[in-house]
Parts: C-alpha cells; sequence; structure tokens
C-alpha cells in the first residue's frame, strides 16, 4: 500500500499523510457510485439544484478553514485561496440558477405528432485533476455534471489528498446521497483501471499534456467519452496603440498570478517591435516589485511553488534557454531558503527552436517575443501546438476583436485577463485538449442528448 504525502511548499514539512486504497475499497466506492446513480439521475431537477445552493453556503461557512488548507497544501497565497473558494460557490449557484433551463426538453418540428431532444445523465464521471487551482477545478467539473444527474468520482493529484477530502466533505455535509460524489484515494497508475471499469462512463481531465493523451487512449479504448483541459503556452498581443502601462500591469497578474502556475496564464508575451523596450521596463518594474515569503502572510504577492522538483524543472527550460541565446531581464534562478521558491523572472528576444518558445513553462517565468507588426504577431501567436487562451492589447477595440478572431485558442480577450467564467464556456484546441467546461456546453457535455420521436 502506497502514501499520499500532504507536503508544506513553503519550508518542506510534511503536514499529514495518507494511505492509498486497495482494490478491495476501491471496489466499493465504484459500486456505491453505481448504486446511487440511478437514484440521484430519478431525484427531481429542482432537488438536486438546491443541494448545490447548499453546497455553495457550506462553501462560504468553512471559507477560511478550506482557504488555509489550500495554501499551506499547495502555496497558494491566503487571498488567491479565497477568492478560489468564493468562485466555486458561484458555480454552485450559477448551475443551481441555470441548470433548468440548460437541460429543458427542446421541442423540434418533424414528421413526428411530438419530437424532441431530451439531456439526459451518462452514469459515473470520473474526473482526474491538477493541484494548481485544487478546489475550483473540480468544482468547476462537479457542479454542471451533478446538476445533469450524473455521479462523480475523483481522483485529485497526490499532493493535495486534504483538498480532495475536503471538497467531498462539502458535498456530503451539504446533504448529496451517499455515493453521489466520492473521492478516491487512489495512486495515478490505478486511473487506467477505473476508465476501464464498466460502472463509469466517462472521463474528464484537467492537467499536463502526457496525462491527457494516456487518458484519452485509455478511454479511446474503452468507448468512454472525454473532455480533456490539457497546457497552455498563451499569448499576450501588445499591439503598436496599446496602453502600454495598462498592458504592462496586467501582464504582471496574468504570468505570476498563483505563482505562474496556471493553464491560462498568459506565458509568451508578443510584442511589436516599435514598442518592445517601453513594454519590457514596465514589465520588469512590476515583476521586481513582487514580494516573495510566506503564501499566509497578506503582504506576499509571490508564493513559492507547489514543489521543489517543478520549481527544478522550470530552471532547466530557463538555463537551457539562456543557452540558446535568450536574454535575461530579470530573476531567471531559483529563490533562496527552505521553500520552492523561483525568481519572478523575464526571457527577452525568444525564438523559434528555444524550449522557452516551443514548451510550457509552468511557473513565474515569462517569454518576450518581438514581432514586426500585427501579422507578424498573429502568426508568432499561432505558432505553438497549444490553443487555450489569448489576449490582444490596443487602443482600438474594433482591431483587437479582428486579431482575436485569428488566434487559434478556445478563448480570445481583448484588453483584458485571460479568466474561466461559470458563464461562458472554457476549454481548448491543438494540444490543449477538446470539449468544453462551464456555461450550458459544459453541462451538455456529459449527457446523452437524446431524440425523442413520438406518433
Amino acid at each position: 500500500m502506497g502514501r499520499m504525502k500532504s507536503i508544506n511548499p513553503l519550508d518542506g514539512t510534511t503536514l499529514r499523510e495518507f494511505e492509498t486504497w486497495e482494490q478491495p475499497r476501491l471496489e466499493q466506492a465504484l459500486a456505491d457510485a453505481a448504486a446511487a446513480g440511478p437514484v440521484w439521475a430519478q431525484t427531481p431537477l429542482a432537488e438536486r439544484c438546491e443541494r448545490l445552493r447548499v453546497a455553495a453556503r457550506v462553501l462560504g461557512e468553512r471559507r477560511e478553514d478550506l482557504a488555509a488548507t489550500m495554501t499551506r497544501e499547495m502555496g497558494k497565497l491566503i487571498g488567491e485561496a479565497r477568492a478560489e473558494i468564493d468562485k466555486c460557490a458561484w458555480v454552485c449557484n450559477y448551475y443551481a440558477d441555470r441548470a433548468p433551463d440548460f437541460l429543458a426538453d427542446e421541442p423540434v418540428e418533424t414528421d413526428a405528432s411530438r419530437s424532441l431532444v431530451a439531456y439526459q445523465p451518462l452514469g459515473t464521471v470520473l474526473a482526474v485533476m491538477p493541484w494548481n487551482f485544487p478546489f475550483w477545478q473540480v468544482f468547476r467539473f462537479a457542479a454542471p455534471a451533478l446538476a445533469a444527474g450524473n455521479t462523480g468520482v475523483l481522483k485529485h493529484a497526490s499532493n493535495v489528498p486534504q483538498c480532495a477530502l475536503a471538497i467531498e466533505a462539502v458535498f456530503r455535509d451539504a446533504g448529496f446521497p451517499e455515493g453521489v460524489f466520492q473521492t478516491l484515494m487512489i495512486p495515478a497508475q490505478s486511473v487506467a483501471r477505473v476508465i476501464a471499469d464498466p460502472r463509469v462512463r466517462a472521463v474528464t481531465l484537467t492537467g499536463s499534456e502526457p496525462a491527457g493523451r494516456e487518458v484519452a487512449r485509455e478511454a479511446g479504448r474503452n468507448l468512454k467519452k472525454t473532455v480533456l483541459e490539457l497546457g497552455g503556452s498563451d499569448a499576450f498581443i501588445v499591439l503598436d496603440d496599446a496602453d502600454l502601462d495598462l498592458a504592462a500591469k496586467t501582464a504582471v497578474t496574468s504570468r505570476y498570478l498563483n505563482g505562474g502556475q496556471s493553464c491560462i496564464a498568459a506565458k509568451r508575451f508578443i510584442v511589436v517591435e516599435a514598442v518592445a523596450d517601453a513594454f519590457v521596463e514596465r514589465f520588469r518594474a512590476g515583476a521586481e516589485a513582487l514580494v516573495p515569503g510566506d503564501p499566509m502572510d497578506p503582504a506576499t504577492t509571490l508564493p513559492p511553488m507547489a514543489r521543489h522538483d517543478l520549481r527544478d524543472e522550470l530552471h532547466r527550460q530557463v538555463l537551457d534557454s539562456l543557452q540558446q541565446g535568450a536574454v535575461a531581464v530579470t530573476g531567471c534562478a531559483p529563490g533562496s531558503g527552505p521553500g520552492a521558491f523561483y525568481q519572478p523572472s523575464i526571457l527577452d528576444r525568444v525564438a523559434p527552436g528555444m524550449r522557452a518558445y516551443e514548451e510550457e513553462l509552468f511557473g513565474p517565468v515569462a517569454s518576450v517575443i518581438r514581432a514586426r507588426d500585427e501579422e507578424d504577431a498573429v502568426r508568432i501567436a499561432n505558432d505553438s501546438r497549444f490553443g487555450l487562451g489569448g489576449s490582444v492589447w490596443t487602443a482600438d477595440p474594433a482591431r483587437g476583436e479582428r486579431v482575436a478572431r485569428r488566434l487559434e485558442s478556445g478563448a480570445a480577450f481583448v484588453n483584458g485577463l485571460v479568466k474561466s467564467d461559470p458563464r461562458l464556456p472554457f476549454g481548448g484546441v491543438k494540444d490543449s485538449g477538446y470539449g468544453r467546461e462551464l456555461s450550458h456546453h459544459g453541462i451538455r457535455e456529459f449527457v446523452n442528448v437524446k431524440t425523442l420521436w413520438i406518433r
């Protein structure tokens, strides 16, 4: 039997340890989900929505404790952790309010006396979730999936077991019946067995590109529906007429939020040459003003990375990029002390072939790529195997929209920080995955879109 460790990235201390489940315990959990499924699916939609409203209230009542757990376990700034809990409550209330409309039968005129499209649950959905937003990523899947009448089983990242169990407790204490939502305390090597289990009908994964390929391969072999939200290397395009002060201020937030550990963080800053020097200087000043420290301290603005191995790999990417010709503007080295800190960093004159150009940098490192003009900026933005989000900065919103429409991404923002919102679909294209979460698109991913024809 293996163990999961909850380790504080600030100082490397072990907070708690948990034994992973052996096969009989996993079998019982899957049996419980299968038994709960038909009953939950037949529970009136209004009652399912009311459970979500209660879950939102439970999140609000436990906000401080849950945020502290998140911060100690994966290093997120305490203010960002509180905001994450608030967002989870928002998505619960959003689907409680909107699910009746999203799941309503749709009449269709045909040669039948009556024909319609109905949205019916699939059954048990396996969620394989990451550590970087340990509550939000789970609730982003769970709120619509449970509202639709599915049951859910969660395989969370092994470094956030306390968050995983706390999420299960929120749903249990909100009155969701036994078996409707469960955390599986299993190692990664057990995921394939769960996907293959006939009681599991679909899989959603947020995580790395390699993990997505493995899950998709196993799900395809077993003919299971999948939604994949994978890595990103979002373009942040600064055109020659942009408000450089606003763009640089937002660039700092977008790149260093959550310690730079976000799929939709801006990572490639594609700046038209005419304004590149002025932008980089503003960006550097903002990055250097960040304050590393204890993420529980409200004065801290740069937390440690979640794990030392992640920090070490990021540094290898930086060193290789420098050797390949990138220019260090600031940072580009680990922080001091026992924590998994990395200095807020900017690489300039990043070019094709460099690791900082080709790969996702999952931490507080920004890549600046200089473009000749607008056309060249669009070309560079699309010269990536990733396609999650992107943004365009310009004084002309119409121009910004024209450029945004040309970006090969699941979302494009003009003069704004790329973010997820329950009201808008979220997901990517190319190697950033497929399928959508949130909005009405998200709740319809894990339903049977069923035709009914009646004469």
